[in-house]
């Protein structure tokens, strides 16, 4: 297993379903379990020994700016989107020169995980090494096993591993988790624009290359003031 060494946090989104919360600061500093969303994030890419984090801003980008550099570890590089906030894909795009060309993470702010039987971003690690490159394997939360959100899904998994779109009006069992490893040949093309990481995976999944692993614990989904109270319980009874 190679444990990709480079990860980029997705810290600059207006946060605006968190309303009120993010009135005052950017979504990334909105306090679960007595912590920064980011902080819980950067925590964990420490501990599986990612030593370097690209952290993109807008929303109240000085304060978080402000608040990383009270930070030792990982090693954080700013991506400043102050005059255009990206969405997901765009800002893997604009990051692209200092992710560099070998494979790393990438990380939603909100997505928070607890009961954990196995460390999530080892067993992405372990299944991105088992496949043919290049690759994009994307972590999945069972809807059994998750709080925050009620849709009819976003993946259902194939027994090879590889994931498979919904077909209209079909309910499938898993939810995108928040995190994955992202080959960066799929940013290959791609203009610096506004759009979302959908289209890569999209582009990943026409090459029979999309694969997902199923998260050993439950996903915490702090999207909306309700998400975020859920989550403060849930942290209170049982950790992370």
């Amino acid at each position: 297993m190679d444990m990709p060494k480079t990860a980029m946090v997705l810290a600059a989104g207006r946060g605006t379903r968190l309303m009120p919360h993010t009135k005052t600061c950017p979504k990334a500093l909105v306090k679960v379990g007595g912590r920064a969303l980011v902080d819980h994030q950067l925590d964990r890419l420490t501990r599986a020994g990612v030593g370097r984090a690209i952290v993109n801003v807008h929303h109240f980008a000085d304060l978080l700016e402000t608040h990383l550099a009270g930070r030792t570890a990982p090693a954080i590089t700013i991506s400043d989107e102050r005059d255009c906030l990206l969405e997901t894909g765009g800002a893997l795009v604009k990051a692209k020169p200092i992710l560099g060309d070998q494979p790393f993470f990438v990380m939603n702010c909100d997505a928070l995980w607890s009961n954990l039987n196995a460390d999530p971003l080892a067993a992405l690690a372990t299944q991105f090494s088992d496949v043919k490159k290049p690759a994009a394997v994307l972590l999945l939360a069972r809807k059994t096993h998750c709080l925050g959100l009620d849709t009819r899904g976003d993946f259902a998994l194939e027994a090879d591993g590889r994931l498979r779109r919904p077909e209209k009006n079909e309910a499938v069992p898993y939810y995108y988790a928040g995190t994955q490893i992202l080959d960066p040949r799929f940013l290959a093309g791609e203009a610096e624009r506004p759009f979302s990481a959908n289209l890569l995976w999209d582009k990943a999944a026409a090459q029979g290359a999309l694969y997902g692993v199923v998260l050993d614990g439950f996903w915490l989904h702090v999207g909306d003031p309700d998400a975020l109270i859920a989550a403060n319980a849930h942290l209170a009874r049982h950790g992370v």
